[in-house]
């Protein structure tokens, strides 16, 4: 079964491509209230809009969602961060005062909020609270749970909450029901983002060590899942609030959050995981290996028609997948290492093996996107951008870069010679087998994987194998779930698996994700460790740009300095989901840009017994 975009791919900036003029006269206009805010130009549907062109208004209540993850949880506080949190939760839990469309580049309307208002310039930004917000245990969410949130997040909370609030001069009560926020800093896409933040419950935390919450206390939210069941590393169980008070009153909310039950079971292992599907202990699965979905998929209740496939298109960046390098570690510094690691990396080897070679390979971050860089030399906007930072950056982030390509043999003769060559002009050579420097040092590294992961480890045996053709022998180490996300957090390894999804509307987490004040800020997502003059103004233009031809510029040229850095061993890219699932298990025929994206699953999905 395959769905249909909502939107082809050729009008996906319907909300950008009016920045040139609407923009412009919304410069002039006087700020007031609205339903909604974008990034450029107005929201796409109107204040009285009554559902999300992707949502089932009619879309009935019941039914059970169970899903498989790989690795084990200590905590239900995804707002923090101590403790390893099942990723899915801080998307269920902890409403915020707007919410996104998967529809659109980047638009917002009210959700806690029932109007916004902002500044010509965007240098604040006001919110007014529905009357009608609640958290589950049915008191108000009131102006100071919302600037409790906001202070106590961006002081204590995880670091993607702390830059944000780093931008903010100041937050106040403006009535009743609104608060404002002011920032200190030139960037259109803030207002955006304070309209993102999950608001609490103030009272619920005095006296408690908020930061240091784990297993022991559950955030109380608004959302409409609550936290009703859990065992430690086993299961989370969250149930359908049917008093959930945004039913009948938020248009944002109308056909989502259909579902009674939401659970989450854990495993040891990939293997054990596809195990509880195929015996309907769990009834929906996504799947990222093609080889495994036309192979492995025969089982009894597909067979039986009980379970389904389901392919589903989206139209957003490949985002990048694959595994990062350290640059904080020495040996990762020259990036002629680096390029040379990357000629050792025989995808096309490793993509007939794990895939059968049926999955493209990402060629940059923002790949299968209007946002990707361009092949050939940089023209136009984006030379003019990089030209200022050419002492600085590598020479064919101007000139032109391709990933290196090998002949697919297991042997990848010319790749290898040409990483060869990288390291003796870094100052390696092999010496009795082993690569190493002038001073007999052995070139070396360490490799860390999260346990469980089956693929990965395939991936990384064929590439150490590649390696040693080089003379270079690193070490493998395999953790729990904890375990890599305290070394992760610090920063203890030399090379790790590293997935960044990314939007069509990319903003302030681009800081997070490679801007330099992130790279040694513990627990951070800067992995690679990379800090850029000219990959911080890329980011700096793109939140500031006024007008679509700049901000498509600014984020070209950063994707051409990232993947001309060679900071990354890149992956397959999945320009299509897979999910296998219940066929009792239903969602829209119409699928928005974003595709199956968090905000798609399992908040449109319903339950069917038909």
């Amino acid at each position: 079964m395959t769905n249909r975009p909502s939107t082809a791919i050729g009008a996906l900036w319907r909300g950008i491509a009016l920045a040139a003029t609407t923009s412009l006269l919304a410069l002039g206009a006087a700020a007031e209230p609205m339903h909604g805010i974008a990034m450029y130009g107005e929201p796409a549907l109107p204040a009285d809009f009554d559902h999300l062109p992707y949502a089932n208004p009619d879309a009935p209540k019941g039914g059970r969602m169970v899903t498989a993850n790989v690795g084990s949880f200590d905590s239900l506080n995804p707002f923090i961060t101590k403790g390893s949190v099942h990723w899915q939760l801080r998307y269920l839990m902890g409403e915020s005062l707007m919410a996104r469309s998967l529809d659109e580049p980047f638009t917002l309307y009210g959700l806690l909020a029932e109007s916004v208002e902002t500044a010509d310039d965007r240098s604040w930004v006001e919110f007014t609270l529905r009357p009608e917000a609640r958290f589950s245990d049915g008191s108000p969410v009131t102006v100071e749970d919302v600037i409790w949130s906001y202070e106590t997040l961006g002081t204590e909370g995880h670091p993607r909450y702390q830059g944000f609030y780093g931008k903010v001069e100041s937050i106040e009560q403006t009535g009743e029901r609104s608060v404002r926020l002011t920032f200190n800093t030139e960037d259109r896409e803030l207002a955006l983002l304070a309209g993102l933040r999950p608001i609490l419950q103030k009272s619920q935390w005095d006296g408690l060590a908020f930061a240091e919450s784990g297993l022991d206390t559950i955030p109380v939210v608004s959302s409409p899942y609550i936290i009703t069941d859990f065992e430690a590393g086993r299961f989370i169980e969250l149930t359908r609030d049917e008093d959930y008070w945004g039913y009948g009153v938020v248009p944002f909310v109308n056909g989502l959050y259909n579902l009674d039950t939401l659970r989450m079971e854990f495993f040891g292992d990939e293997t054990a995981a596809f195990e509880a599907f195929k015996v309907g202990d769990v009834n929906t699965n996504r799947e990222f290996n093609v080889a495994k979905w036309t192979t492995q998929y025969d089982f009894a209740l597909m067979q039986s028609g009980d379970y389904v496939r389901s392919i589903l298109p989206h139209s957003r960046p490949s985002g990048i997948t694959g595994f990062v390098m350290n640059t904080r570690l020495p040996q990762f510094q020259d990036i002629r290492v680096r390029d040379a690691l990357l000629h050792a990396f025989n995808f096309e080897f490793i993509n007939e093996a794990m895939t059968g070679g049926e999955q493209p390979r990402i060629t940059s971050y923002f790949s299968n996107s209007p946002l990707a860089m361009q092949e050939g030399p940089a023209t136009g906007r984006v030379l003019e951008f990089l030209e200022p930072y050419a002492d600085q950056i590598p020479e064919d982030a101007i000139s032109g870069y391709a990933l290196p390509v090998s002949d697919g043999s297991e042997r990848n003769r010319a790749n290898i010679a040409r990483a060869l060559d990288l390291m003796e002009q870094a100052g390696w050579t092999v010496q009795d087998g082993v690569m190493k420097n002038d001073a007999g040092e052995a070139f070396t590294f360490e490799i860390l994987l999260k346990s469980g992961s089956s693929e990965n480890q395939s991936i990384i045996d064929m590439y150490v194998e590649s390696l040693r053709r080089l003379g270079i022998t690193p070490t493998i180490t395999v953790v729990d779930n904890a375990q890599y996300a305290e070394r992760t957090d610090a920063y203890d390894f030399g090379m790790t698996y590293y997935r960044r999804g990314l939007s069509l509307s990319p903003g302030n987490e681009q800081f997070l994700y490679w801007g330099s004040e992130a790279a040694d800020v513990e627990g951070g997502r800067n992995l690679m460790g990379v800090k850029s003059e000219a990959i911080d103004a890329m980011i700096d233009r793109l939140l500031t740009s006024e007008s679509q031809d700049d901000f498509l510029a600014a984020t070209r040229a950063l994707d051409r300095l990232l993947t001309a850095g060679r900071y990354v061993l890149p992956i397959y890219q999945w320009n299509i989901s897979r999910i296998a699932h219940d066929k009792r298990l239903k969602y829209p025929e119409t699928m928005p840009i974003f595709g199956d994206w968090p905000g798609w699953q399992p908040d449109v999905w319903w339950w069917d017994e038909g």
